[in-house]
């Protein structure tokens, strides 16, 4: 009898220990382009809420200051997922093993460099020698894949034009001004812009070169997160797919850049070598900081 019941006494406490280990974890996320906790309820909150529901997991926020504290919080395993860019993603793949979970496919999602029609400007090579105004440093759309396109065209972007980085509205009056020869953009914040434009009709302005669809924004995880924790995450994201975009779309952004998204579960590391291309044209091959932090 005392053997039986000490038995029994091992066999309770053994599943115990397995309900325990079998409990959900709480999941930490960050996004890189959100600083602070507050702003990133307001933006992601009700996605953060859905995804939680989907997975039968609790996922807490893990809020950064910028994308060097997001990439030293995986290192550091104080975060397991981070939605990041794709010019982020191969320096947190460099840097922190960072593997690719599911990609966010934008619409319309690549470079342009746009002049003034009448400036006699017809290609990129037309620029060298010419101030060129690009988006904000390390901007994947308003600056790396511009960049990208002159290297492409046979120009240095870093020798062969006189670069400027300043806000988009500001180098836009700059064009229209003469200030500047041309300006980079995101096709989607060029609609955006021209949409606004008061003083000069859409004719106006002349997109010179149109890039390839860029690399897409992809949820990475840390090299610390289990294959079949990862495996879950990939799988949630494709059976709930329609109430994850309407989570994504719930809150209003100026620049709707996940309008149209769709979640791809088949996104391999490979698909970033335009991206690490970029950095080499900008003189950064180690691919070991992010550019403008």
């Amino acid at each position: 009898m005392r053997r039986s019941g000490l038995f029994g006494i091992l066999c309770g406490v053994a599943l115990l220990a397995g309900s325990a280990s079998a409990a959900p974890t709480t999941l930490r996320m960050a996004v890189t382009d959100i600083a602070g906790l507050e702003l990133l309820q307001s933006q992601y909150g009700t996605f953060r809420d859905t995804l939680s529901k989907a997975l039968g997991q609790d996922v807490e926020f893990y809020p950064v200051s910028n994308r060097t504290a997001a990439v030293e919080a995986m290192r550091a395993q104080r975060v397991d997922f981070v939605l990041t860019g794709p010019a982020e993603y191969v320096v947190f793949r460099k840097l922190a093993g960072a593997r690719p979970v599911v990609a966010f496919s934008r619409p319309d999602y690549y470079s342009t460099i746009v002049t003034l029609a009448d400036s006699g400007i017809r290609n990129l090579q037309d620029l060298k020698g010419r101030k060129v105004a690009f988006g904000a440093i390390g901007s994947t759309s308003d600056h790396l894949a511009a960049a990208q396109l002159l290297a492409d065209a046979g120009l240095d972007p870093q020798r062969d034009v006189i670069a400027t980085h300043v806000d988009r509205n500001i180098a836009w009056e700059a064009l229209k001004r003469g200030d500047v020869a041309a300006v980079a953009l995101g096709y989607r914040k060029l609609t955006i812009i021209r949409e606004k434009e008061k003083d000069l009709p859409p004719g106006a302005f002349r997109v010179i070169a149109r890039g390839p669809d860029l690399p897409n924004d992809v949820l990475v995880a840390g090299s610390h997160v289990s294959p079949e924790e990862l495996a879950l995450v990939r799988k949630t994201f494709v059976e709930h797919s329609p109430e994850l975009v309407a989570a994504m779309l719930s809150v209003g952004r100026d620049d709707q850049k996940y309008k149209g998204v769709k979640f791809l579960p088949n996104v391999d590391d490979a698909d970033y070598e335009y991206v690490r291309s970029m950095y080499r044209s900008i003189g950064r091959p180690q691919l070991a900081e992010f550019v403008g932090d």
